[in-house]
């Protein structure tokens, strides 16, 4: 398998901060073998607060994204819909295709089919919708660039790796993080703003200690320190070949 020559990857997944959580130490890994990052998320996180009116969050949180995103020397969007309102209609998609028109990427990464919340799983329906048309000369009116085509595509790991019903999802690709956790952390904690509302809606008080403890479970499945999760699309028209198996055997 020879790797794409455009060496472009777009994480879309729903808030500011999923990213971070479930697929930083990948993105790590390449940028440091010479990829293109770009983090988008669909929602700019305007729900993740108790004290801040959805405005403030938003900017502070988009601001967060930013800055995590430029520790990889990455760019962030935003599709600026709203949380809990995250939705599989034309609108949504149409930005995510736009989107994908201009970042033209050969590797994505997106949200859980399956996971505890809908926006999660309206984001992986909107950003498999969007990787299979972006391509097509008339699915956007931004101008079609070199080398579009149906992207290598990658769920992430639902929390704590488990499905709505309580059922364990089942990777078929593990990438060794262990180098990279440190920076991983560093990048999570550029999201300040979300430990008191974690405390305050969720009930917990360990929001980077949460994301190592996962780290290290994935690790221990496959035989590193620590490592991430993804189960990669296969449908037709998709590559078949795991191109992150092939990237960090």
């Amino acid at each position: 398998m020879t790797p794409p020559e455009n060496k472009t990857v777009l994480s879309l997944m729903a808030h500011p901060d999923d990213a971070e959580f479930h697929v930083a130490g990948t993105l790590i890994r390449l940028a440091e073998a010479g990829w293109k990052i770009h983090i988008a998320t669909v929602a700019p996180g305007d729900c993740g607060t108790t004290s801040e009116n959805r405005w403030s969050i938003s900017a502070i949180r988009t601001a967060e994204a930013a800055k995590a995103a430029a520790m990889v020397e990455g760019t962030y969007h935003c599709l600026d819909e709203r949380d809990g309102y995250i939705c599989y209609d034309p609108p949504t998609i149409r930005r995510a295709i736009d989107l994908f028109r201009q970042v033209n990427p050969s590797l994505v990464f997106t949200s859980p089919q399956k996971d505890y919340m809908m926006d999660h799983e309206m984001t992986s329906l909107i950003t498999r919708a969007a990787s299979f048309i972006y391509g097509a000369p008339n699915a956007s009116e931004f101008p079609l660039l070199e080398g579009s085509c149906v992207p290598y595509l990658y769920y992430c790991d639902p929390m704590e790796g488990i499905g709505p019903l309580g059922q364990p999802i089942e990777p078929t690709t593990y990438v060794d993080i262990t180098a990279q956790l440190d920076k991983k952390t560093e990048m999570l904690a550029c999201h300040a703003s979300q430990r008191e509302w974690l405390r305050a809606h969720h009930g917990t008080d360990e929001y980077l200690d949460s994301m190592r403890r996962r780290a290290a479970e994935r690790g221990k499945e496959s035989g590193h320190t620590a490592a991430e999760a993804f189960v990669q699309h296969r449908g037709h028209s998709y590559p078949a070949d795991d191109l992150l198996a092939e990237l960090f055997p």
